[in-house]
């Protein structure tokens, strides 16, 4: 199965118009804090925003750390460090890690602080535009982080659908923009590690043979995963022998007593994108 992925590709027609009002953006900020998912660190990265970002300030943040490994959050955090890239680790529902997002805006931005006050300049607030691919959490960030609701938030891609400026406190001013993929993706695991996540759209997905990979890939580093979560026994079973088991189990059948494995499939998926399998981090820090 491992060798024959499939090629999941998306990328809607409003998301070309997203990135060329990203584009003429981004001469109003000093800063771009993108958002990525902790457990597919590597494959939430749009390489997009690299681009798009020239050479404005950034600040990386964890988002869903709650949901990965505390040792790779801490690898990654090491990782990017090594780049003098700004990162923080969050769980953007809670206000925990706000000051540490703060902090590292301020020190991500602090020759543009300093240019500022030489010029005279005295407490102009930093401008951010908060940036990621669709379901990392954004809008759930802006809200936590302004502690009010503003921006629309939602457990599927494409909620946020234009820009809009939010005022943090007369230091920090944020952009929220809506969720951003790239036209292609040229290795196919990022798009079956996306559509793991959430990020895809559900509708263009086959989910029963998305989920026999997504067991396929998470037995070879959490083996026990699934026999804790539905107590069964995965030992020597194949994907499909694994779904079939679940579906026994919890009773996940069709007419004539036979399983049901489009219930099981988005059963797995909803319990992995919901952090029910335990603590996994899918990419690790090389």
């Amino acid at each position: 199965m491992s060798e024959n992925k499939p090629n999941i590709q998306w990328y809607p027609g409003h998301m070309a118009k997203a990135r060329r009002t990203m584009q003429e953006d981004m001469k109003l900020v000093d800063l771009v804090i993108e958002i990525v998912d902790a457990r597919i660190v590597r494959s939430s990265r749009n390489p997009d925003i690299d681009k798009l970002a020239g050479q404005k300030s950034r600040l990386i943040l964890l988002n869903k750390s709650d949901l990965s490994e505390d040792a790779e959050n801490a690898r990654w955090i090491a990782h990017f460090s090594a780049q003098n890239i700004g990162v923080v680790a969050l769980d953007a529902r809670t206000r925990t890690q706000m000051k540490k997002v703060v902090a590292a805006a301020t020190e991500a931005c602090r020759e543009k602080i300093e240019r500022d006050r030489r010029r005279g300049i005295l407490n102009r607030p930093i401008r951010a535009m908060v940036v990621g691919i669709p379901n990392v959490g954004k809008s759930t960030f802006i809200n936590s982080f302004s502690n009010k609701s503003v921006a629309k938030t939602g457990n599927k891609p494409g909620v946020t659908k234009g820009t809009q400026w939010i005022r943090i406190d007369n230091k920090l001013e944020l952009l929220d923009t809506p969720g951003l993929l790239w036209p292609k993706f040229e290795d196919p695991v990022v798009g079956m590690h996306l559509a793991y996540i959430g990020s895809i759209n559900d509708d263009i997905i086959n989910k029963e043979e998305l989920c026999m990979h997504f067991i396929e890939e998470i037995l070879v580093r959490f083996p026990d995963a699934f026999d804790k979560r539905y107590e069964i026994q995965c030992e020597g079973k194949k994907p499909h022998e694994i779904m079939e088991a679940i579906a026994v189990k919890k009773a996940c059948l069709v007419k004539g007593g036979e399983p049901d494995l489009s219930r099981v499939a988005n059963m797995i998926l909803d319990d992995y994108r919901g952090g029910r399998l335990g603590k996994i981090s899918i990419e690790v820090a090389e």
